[in-house]
């Protein structure tokens, strides 16, 4: 039996995320600062903060991930890590 849908069963957790978590509020509450001020220093929307935030993202761009890692002073390891629990 052939299917055009690729198997992608090992690459998502249960509930369809990928199981990388984006440590975005703990390391707004190291620095004291706001969403509103991350968005104004990276350009991100305030919307796509919220998704990456609550992790209800599917996929985030590089250019994304370097914006948030120069504004927080970070390295892509510090902002993302992996749910190993899932």
């Amino acid at each position: 039996m052939s299917s055009d849908v690729p198997d992608t069963s090992g690459d998502q957790d249960d509930d369809g995320g990928p199981g990388v978590v984006v440590r975005l509020d703990e390391l707004l509450a190291e620095r004291g600062m706001t969403m509103t001020e991350l968005s104004r220093r990276t350009g991100i929307t305030m919307a796509n903060l919220s998704v990456l935030k609550n992790n209800k993202a599917r996929a985030i761009r590089m250019t994304t991930i370097a914006a948030l890692c120069r504004a927080l002073d970070v390295d892509p390891g510090q902002l993302l890590t992996l749910d190993r629990q899932r």
